[in-house]
């Protein structure tokens, strides 16, 4: 069973990437939360395959559909002006409104984004025993493990697609943090390749939390840099970066060739004092969702693996009676929120699905000169990343904000008359 989060707030998924759909189940969101479809759509654009030109060319419009879990009795009206679905069965054609913007009923939340740019024939050349082995790829692990009854199609279940669901039920968890607490999180491609950018969303942030002295940064601001890193030809805070990786991930393509990337991942106005010490630490959550995504290799948080390097006297953040003055902790202390912003820096392999020659196996172990005959694919993933880091950041921290609540017992919570 694979459930993102929990065990009160959760995101579970379901669907192949040549599948009819991807549906996505969200458990424990509290009741009266204001959910907007258009809202939720937003993130998923960010994701989308086609929604940026550095991507994979595969063009998928990825309209989600609520079906459950949300409600409003004053304009019911406004509650099903989403969009219409519909199923023919046997020559008869069956159609229902779905949900456009109501308050969640704490009951199950439920979605569905259809797939309709699907491309199967593509994958024949990986088909059965004799099928090829992409190296890289999870083509010969998954085929045993599912005893030959693997789904080979654009990856299966192991596709970038699956991620759909953590970025529905990461939209959601975000809203919920913000409305709580202001948080709001962001992320920053910050190297692709050998390039690396000079400025970066972490160091900026502490910046404006230097200037202002406090561990809040204000709604607008916050809003500002959003702005910035989505207006980069890559979703990066240093503009000269952006022009020179996104050229490098152009030529790359050309050639038949994948890059590796790393993202920062930034959330800010954190509530402190949210998560476990140890073996629910949230540090370990934090690095099992992040670093448990697709194509990653490595995970840090804070200051990451700088902090070997440095002695005690030069790691430790300087504490006033205002706050933490520096944080190469990246908002974390034995496993708790300390209120300054979580900091993670996640490292992504180059996409294995390449055009250029490499020495493999056909799926009897015979071996072979690999050569991809067709096929749609991201040049450098860590290019669509960062909303699903964002969304995954998002799902572990709003699960350890309700179970630090659920510690704080009110009695005026338990009365009916």
């Amino acid at each position: 069973m694979e459930i993102l989060g929990g065990p009160l707030f959760s995101v579970a998924g379901a669907g192949e990437s040549h599948g009819p759909a991807i549906t996505t189940i969200i458990n424990g969101c509290p009741p009266g939360l204001r959910i907007e479809r258009e809202e939720v759509q937003a993130y998923l654009d960010r994701r989308r395959p086609g929604g940026n030109k550095h991507g994979t060319p595969r063009n998928e419009k990825d309209k989600v559909v609520f079906l459950s879990g949300l409600y409003d009795a004053r304009d019911h009206e406004r509650l099903l002006a989403g969009p219409e679905i519909s199923v023919a069965v046997e020559q008869n054609t069956f159609a229902t409104q779905s949900y456009e913007s109501g308050l969640t009923t704490g009951e199950p939340i439920a979605a569905v984004v259809l797939s309709t740019s699907k491309k199967s024939r593509d994958y024949t050349q990986l088909v059965g025993t004799e099928g090829e082995v992409r190296p890289g790829h999870t083509d010969l692990v998954k085929f045993y493990q599912s005893q030959q009854f693997v789904d080979v199609r654009g990856g299966g279940r192991s596709s970038y697609r699956s991620t759909i669901s953590d970025v529905i039920g990461g939209a959601i968890a975000r809203k919920f943090l913000f409305e709580h607490f202001g948080t709001v999180i962001l992320s920053s491609i910050s190297s692709v390749g050998p390039r690396n950018a000079k400025l970066t969303l972490a160091a900026h942030v502490e910046k404006i939390l230097a200037a202002g002295q406090s561990n809040r940064v204000d709604a607008d601001t916050l809003r500002m840099i959003a702005q910035g890193l989505e207006s980069n030809e890559i979703h990066t805070i240093d503009q000269a970066f952006a022009r020179d990786a996104a050229e490098l991930i152009m030529r790359t393509r050309q050639d038949g060739d994948s890059l590796g990337a790393a993202v920062e991942v930034v959330a800010v106005n954190v509530p402190p004092l949210v998560g476990e010490p140890l073996y629910q630490s949230l540090k370990v959550r934090l690095m099992g969702a992040l670093g448990g995504l697709n194509a990653v290799q490595s995970c840090e948080i804070g200051a990451g693996k700088a902090v070997v390097s440095r002695r005690g006297s030069e790691n430790n953040d300087p504490i006033r009676s205002q706050g933490y003055q520096s944080n190469s902790h990246g908002g974390l202390l034995g496993g708790i929120t300390t209120g300054m912003p979580l900091v993670c820096r996640v490292g992504f392999k180059p996409t294995s699905t390449i055009h250029k020659p490499q020495k493999s196996i056909r799926k009897d172990y015979q071996e072979i000169d690999f050569q991809l005959d067709k096929g749609r694919h991201d040049p450098c993933v860590g290019v669509r990343a960062g909303v699903t880091l964002e969304s995954r950041l998002a799902i572990e921290l709003a699960n350890a904000v309700l179970v630090h609540q659920a510690q704080h017992i009110s009695p005026a919570a338990f009365q009916l008359f």
